[in-house]
């Protein structure tokens, strides 16, 4: 797949701006806080419906505007697809192929990116939830039955929480309430588990594969989904019953102390765990390796390559990483790299790709 235009309207330093891509590498160069990164944040946007790094919405809409548009025309190998989004105070309004989306979960999926920034290191040694987020955004893209089930174990988890909450205030309290929220919650539990474990076995596959190659084959990696669930045939009964188990600590607690939204990933490197005792550069070769088995693996469940998106990445690799991960995409993966300069950069990658220079919100190309 390859976006082939991008059309911004009010969106962040943007006041209007169309643009036409490459489609192999796209290369957007300037300063800091100039708008690169902007760019990427506006092509994940399109895809995801949300930003990787906006807390709110509205900081996405242009200062003294009412609304931001992203606009795209996407190529897929049969076709090509037009993908909108609108963003403003009553909310986000997606159409794919000009037809309005009535939910978002239905809307995302129609186009896939990889995003990889310096940041991105947190995958390996960041917080429990940096991971489950990773999880739930890129199974989201290649599964909207599982969007829908995130959706609405949320919202389960949700409405659970506020009834512990009530009934440690009010002990006296019927628990019949709790008992079928348990229900609930189990099922959409055992849903998310059992698809987070399938997703990341074969993320794991393609993972160890990559990092080995990277590593010329001193170091083996792997990856382990830590599910607080016990994956067995009889995974429900076992889940409600452990929950049934658990409920006075959880009225003592307020809170569901068991379930998905308290899972972990696990890495390590010949059976050393990265995380706790990895060097730094042992750190970012797991990630790298994570985000390369990724676009290959929603290559395999989608038919289509993912929209990779670097945001000034390059630089925190050293050379042979560096090189690993141009040589991986060449040829194979629309990419756009946001950088303050290519100097040094001798890839036979960046010297074909298309470049962008962008300076305070104005932005002008060059082959």
């Amino acid at each position: 797949m390859r976006l082939k235009e991008l059309n911004l309207t009010h969106f962040r330093n943007y006041d209007q701006v169309s643009l036409h891509f490459h489609d192999e590498v796209n290369v957007l160069i300037g300063s800091n806080a100039q708008g690169k990164t902007n760019l990427l944040e506006a092509i994940y946007c399109l895809a995801l419906a949300k930003s990787h790094r906006a807390t709110q919405d509205k900081e996405l809409i242009q200062w003294n505007s009412d609304f931001a548009l992203i606009e795209g025309e996407l190529e897929y190998r049969y076709g090509t697809m037009p993908l909108s989004l609108q963003i403003s105070a009553k909310g986000k309004k997606a159409k794919a192929n000009h037809l309005e989306q009535s939910k978002l979960t239905q809307y995302v999926g129609h186009m896939n990116v990889v995003l990889f920034a310096p940041e991105d290191l947190n995958l390996v040694k960041g917080s429990p939830q940096v991971r489950r987020r990773f999880i739930d955004i890129e199974i989201g893209q290649i599964s909207a039955v599982y969007l829908n089930d995130l959706s609405n174990y949320q919202r389960i988890l949700k409405q659970k929480n506020h009834y512990l909450k009530q009934l440690k205030s009010n002990p006296n309290s019927d628990r019949t309430m709790l008992e079928v929220l348990n229900q609930q919650f189990t099922d959409y539990a055992v849903r998310l588990t059992l698809r987070r474990q399938q997703f990341i076995e074969q993320l794991e596959k393609k993972a160890i594969e990559i990092h080995s190659g990277i590593t010329k084959d001193k170091e083996a990696l792997r990856v382990h989904y830590e599910s607080s669930l016990e994956i067995s045939e009889d995974i429900i009964d076992r889940t409600y019953d452990r929950l049934t188990s658990m409920m006075d600590r959880e009225i003592e607690r307020m809170t569901s102390l068991y379930g998905p939204h308290r899972d972990d990933l696990a890495f390590t490197i010949n059976d050393i765990d990265v995380q706790t005792y990895g060097s730094q550069g042992q750190q970012r070769t797991t990630a790298l390796s994570i985000k390369l088995a990724e676009i290959e693996l929603i290559n395999e469940e989608v038919g289509e390559y993912p929209i990779l998106l670097l945001d000034d990445v390059l630089s925190e690799l050293d050379d042979s990483r560096q090189t690993h991960l141009l040589t991986t995409i060449q040829h194979k993966v629309q990419t756009f790299v946001t950088t303050t300069s290519v100097d040094g950069i001798e890839h036979e990658t960046i010297k074909e790709a298309k470049l962008f220079f962008v300076d305070q919100g104005s932005i002008t190309n060059k082959e």
